[in-house]
């Protein structure tokens, strides 16, 4: 074997180090088509509200899955609807008055919102009322008196569903 010049070694070594990595991709599309067709078709059939964790759920033998409607949360010390504080439930317990002026104010807005789809506007004026177990009926009483007298007359409760 003939001694290289150290113009051809290095051509050699750099011959050697070009040997390039060939990736099939098609397979990892593949694998990635198939997960996000999984992911896309379990989350679709999922209805759960979050319930915050001050609220204690009844338990009920409930069989309807719930509807996207407004959600009025009365966890705490707070009445909440769709996300935005509303009232001190305190305030509330302590006015003589049948209604709660904010919570009517609230629902009188969201009543004014036109529905996009069809098929949702028979829905526009449902709530669900997420409340504890131990909630007082008077307040009860005073949330719902308010939802009617904003036309929210199809009212549900969220349960936690009892196994059996």
């Amino acid at each position: 074997m003939a001694a290289m010049t150290p113009l051809e070694k290095r051509a050699e070594r750099k011959a050697r180090n070009k040997s390039a990595l060939d990736m099939n991709l098609v397979a990892l599309i593949d694998v990635f088509t198939i997960l996000i067709f999984f992911l896309l078709s379990s989350a679709s059939g999922v209805d759960i509200l979050v319930s915050p964790k001050a609220v204690d759920l009844p338990l009920a033998m409930a069989e309807k899955t719930p509807k996207e409607t407004v959600l009025l949360v009365v966890a705490g010390d707070d009445i909440i609807v769709d996300g935005r504080r509303i009232a001190s439930v305190a305030q509330v317990m302590a006015a003589p008055e049948a209604t709660i002026p904010a919570l009517k104010a609230e629902l009188d807005l969201l009543g004014t919102r036109t529905a996009v789809r069809a098929e949702n506007k028979a829905e526009q004026q449902a709530v669900t009322i997420m409340a504890d177990k131990q909630m007082p009926y008077s307040l009860l009483r005073k949330v719902m008196s308010t939802c009617a007298q904003s036309n929210f007359a199809d009212v549900s409760f969220a349960v936690r569903r009892r196994d059996t």
